[in-house]
């Protein structure tokens, strides 16, 4: 991963982080999606939600108004 960019986000459904990327999309930050699940056994790892250093505040909230 390049520096300056932080994880706001994880969870283990692709689909919950496909959509907290299109919310984050929605607030014209750009985030890209980290898959660190395990191949073999998908009930290991994690998928990850990562943003740039400028918008991690702003994406923290969001993914916390999200995750609740």
């Amino acid at each position: 991963m390049e520096k300056g960019w932080i994880q706001v986000f994880s969870t283990n459904k692709m689909f919950q982080a496909e959509i907290f990327k299109q919310v984050l999309a929605d607030n014209e930050i750009e985030a890209v999606i980290i898959n660190k699940m395990d191949s073999s056994y998908k009930a290991f790892g994690e998928i990850e939600v990562y943003v740039k250093n400028d918008h991690v505040i702003k994406a923290k909230l969001l993914a916390k108004e999200f995750d609740s």
